[in-house]
């Protein structure tokens, strides 16, 4: 297998014949999805989505591809495709459309349907392109054709790329679940109908590549489902994704077997269900939707409320509820049920909330108790099946981290895929095609791109750019606090006409602390003076420098020191 080199220069130009892919997010992570194809000097995006934040990661809302690597070629953007309409796949449009807004985007009506109404807060009018599985488009030199698959949100498309260079096929995130809710089955016939046209580059979801076997299919969570509908003494609240369309119509069913009105809370979910059964989606019996004011007056075992906050998002409806900041207050009999994957990066906010809710009450119901949830991604055995089918003379594994895409590389070769012809790369990685062959030919800038500073501003969300330097700070200010030092300078002797004084946030400041500060900068500063007689900027940096080091030896910690000087 290749494996990409960190010490990669710049890649060299890319002869006519060839085709480069670029990964800008999604490999070694999950989320942030995007990939840039480039032939005969145009480029075709696939996907372009955000990567949630981390506790580490203070203040950030979403974090963003890196966009530098194309940002001085966006006229040569033929389009964006994109596979389903999940944020780590979509969410990062709006802020490309900021830099170039009449760039075409194909989806299929669902996808499209979620990203026009994300579009209308950036109050960016979108040129969109709808297509359905079956069909095949010129996006410029791009021959596109879309597959149908099946995934935790409706109306998901595979994407085989042909160009001179060769055929790729791209699945996007997919299982095979042999009974979709929908009935709408992975088109495998269209799979192997490309492998035998002959597949140059086969792109595959890793996320379950270390799981084995097949992924359980969405109907074998029914029962789970029922059986908290049949013993819930109280309220259900349950929390998904707000884009779980599958999902929610299972609770929906259940619901309605059950006898229980249900109500939508949280904007995001409000917005998707509405979209989702317009487009019909999402079946909902008449009658059955209720506004949430309405659960004052009914008993409490007859409603359902269905919310956001499955990850443990601080400001979604769940977390809320769990801090008894929600207008909604769990109390003694009520279950909540978590009916979402744990995504990697979140068990401690996640299981914050289920104590807090447990705290108040409730009866939480999750995947580590009960089987409600399935995930949305091909497991083992289903990619070996792919292999098998499609053929293809190089593959690179997908969406995933480290660990999902050696698993995945590991499976095609198992299958009798050549070694040297699995890559597992990385974002930033380039991989071009040439006369049937992908190898690396070198590395672009690819780094997390964060977004903070968000407000709302009349529906509108307004972002900027965030630092590493800036997230160092913040995350240095969570640790360790901060002092500000303020000293009143006499420019003709170099000395201070009165002790130092210090403020202190974050940080507990005591005597000893507060006489070992003022030590560490009187004899910094007597020792600067023997020297000469320093002025205001000096001063700042021997308050600052002095009582860091003093604060490294003493406490092993070190705020963020901000020294102020006034001349007397």
């Amino acid at each position: 297998m290749t494996k990409h080199e960190l010490d990669l220069s710049t890649p060299p130009a890319l002869p006519k014949r060839g085709l480069r892919i670029t990964p800008l997010g999604g490999l070694g992570e999950i989320g942030r999805n995007m990939t840039v194809f480039e032939h005969k000097g145009k480029l075709l995006i696939v996907d372009c989505g955000v990567l949630f934040p981390e506790e580490t990661q203070p203040g950030i809302n979403v974090i963003l591809p890196d966009f530098s690597a194309i940002r001085g070629r966006l006229q040569d953007i033929e389009a964006i495709v994109l596979t389903h309409g999940h944020e780590d796949h979509i969410g990062g449009v709006p802020y490309l459309l900021r830099e170039r807004k009449d760039i075409p985007i194909i989806g299929s009506e669902l996808t499209l349907a979620f990203l026009s109404a994300k579009m209308e807060e950036h109050r960016i009018v979108p040129r969109l392109i709808q297509v359905k599985e079956g069909e095949r488009r010129k996006a410029g030199v791009f021959d596109l054709e879309f597959l149908a698959v099946n995934h935790s949100i409706p109306d998901g498309l595979a994407i085989a790329i042909r160009t001179e260079a060769g055929l790729v096929l791209a699945t996007g995130d997919f299982k095979m679940d042999q009974f979709p809710l929908d009935n709408r089955l992975t088109d495998l016939p269209g799979f192997a109908r490309l492998g035998e046209e002959g597949v140059d580059l086969f792109m595959t979801d890793s996320t379950n590549a270390e799981v084995p076997g097949f992924t359980t299919t969405e109907e074998d969570i029914r029962p789970a489902i029922d059986s908290v509908f049949r013993t819930a003494p109280r309220r259900i609240i349950v929390s998904s994704f707000a884009s779980h369309v599958h999902r929610i119509q299972q609770v929906i069913d259940a619901a309605a077997r059950h006898n229980r009105k249900v109500a939508f809370v949280g904007r995001s979910m409000v917005r998707n269900m509405a979209i989702a059964e317009k487009l019909g989606f999402l079946k909902v019996p008449k009658g059955l939707i209720v506004d949430v004011k309405a659960f004052d007056r009914m008993k409490d075992d007859k409603v359902v409320l269905i919310c956001t906050g499955s990850q443990g998002e601080p400001m979604a409806a769940l977390s809320r509820m769990a801090n008894r900041e929600h207008q909604i207050k769990i109390g003694e009999g009520d279950t909540v049920l978590l009916a979402s994957s744990l995504i990697p990066g979140n068990e401690n906010s996640i299981y914050r909330v289920i104590n807090g809710l447990t705290r108040w009450g409730a009866n939480v119901v999750h995947k580590g108790n009960a089987r409600v949830h399935v995930s949305g991604h091909a497991s083992a055995g289903e990619l070996v099946y792919c292999y098998n089918l499609v053929k293809p003379k190089n593959v690179m594994p997908i969406h995933g981290e480290w660990r999902h895409l050696k698993a995945n590389a590991d499976l095609a070769v198992r299958t009798g895929i050549p070694e040297e012809q699995v890559l597992i790369v990385e974002d930033g990685v380039v991989v071009d095609l040439i006369d049937g062959l992908a190898r690396v030919t070198g590395r672009v800038a690819c780094e997390l791109i964060f977004v903070d500073g968000m407000t709302g501003n009349g529906g509108v969300t307004i972002g900027t750019g965030a630092t590493h330097e800036a997230l160092a700070d913040r995350v240095q200010l969570a640790n360790d606090g901060a002092v500000t030092i303020l000293g009143i300078l006499d420019t003709r002797t170099g000395t201070l006409t009165e002790p130092v004084e210090f403020i202190a946030r974050g940080f507990v400041q005591d005597k000893e602390w507060i006489a070992g500060a003022t030590k560490s900068i009187d004899d910094a500063l007597r020792a600067a003076n023997k020297i000469k007689i320093v002025d205001g900027p000096q001063l700042e940096d021997i308050f600052t420098q002095s009582v860091t080091r003093w604060m490294q030896r003493k406490y092993r910690r070190i705020p963020v020191i901000t020294s102020v000087v006034v001349d007397a």
